[in-house]
């Protein structure tokens, strides 16, 4: 089983906690082992937060320089100064409504290392869906589309369904398929 590190990165209230868990529980339910960490700034004032995810045989819980298959930002800003984690090859995927996204001074170096670059306004789609406060749900559909093992549409689906308060699952799973078709249209598009 390979080594999986994942980023998640965001500010205070986001949900980047909950999204971490949903990957974990998924990672977990697929027989992964799974370490994880968590970085805070003045969170509970809309800081940074950071929560590294690592899948596998793995000795410490934070994410290398460089190593991440996969870096999920639910705030653009926060996406590019966690850039440095993705590794070549991996997939970014922000929560944002910029038309010039991927800002010029970065499509270069997105370029070089081959990174898989896609932006999606999550923050409207859970607006649209009644529940404004769900953006992460949103990103996570989204992502969903492009994701790998252990990670996929049904996996992260059924596991929202499982570890979401019963008041939010309705509402959690509706969000999360929000983004998944956003994903799909443009893919077909």
């Amino acid at each position: 089983m390979k080594t999986i590190n994942v980023v998640l990165c965001g500010l205070g209230g986001q949900g980047i906690l909950f999204m971490t868990k949903i990957l974990a529980q998924a990672a977990l339910r697929k027989g992964y082992d799974v370490l994880g960490a968590e970085t805070h700034g003045m969170a509970q004032r809309g800081g940074s937060v950071v929560s590294h995810l690592r899948l596998g045989k793995v000795q410490g819980s934070l994410v290398e320089t460089a190593t991440a298959q996969v870096l999920l930002a639910l705030e653009e800003s926060e996406g590019y100064r966690n850039l440095p984690y993705l590794g070549p090859g991996g997939g970014l995927f922000v929560n944002t409504s910029s038309a010039a996204f991927p800002r010029e001074e970065v499509r270069g170096y997105l370029a070089e290392k081959e990174i898989l670059c896609r932006g999606v306004p999550a923050t409207s789609i859970a607006v649209a869906m009644g529940a404004a406060l769900s953006s992460n749900l949103a990103l996570l559909g989204y992502f969903s589309v492009f994701a790998q093992e252990p990670f996929n549409h049904d996996e992260l689906r059924e596991t929202i369904a499982e570890i979401s308060p019963d008041r939010f699952r309705e509402n959690n799973l509706k969000v999360f398929d929000a983004g998944f078709d956003r994903a799909m249209e443009e893919k077909r598009a």
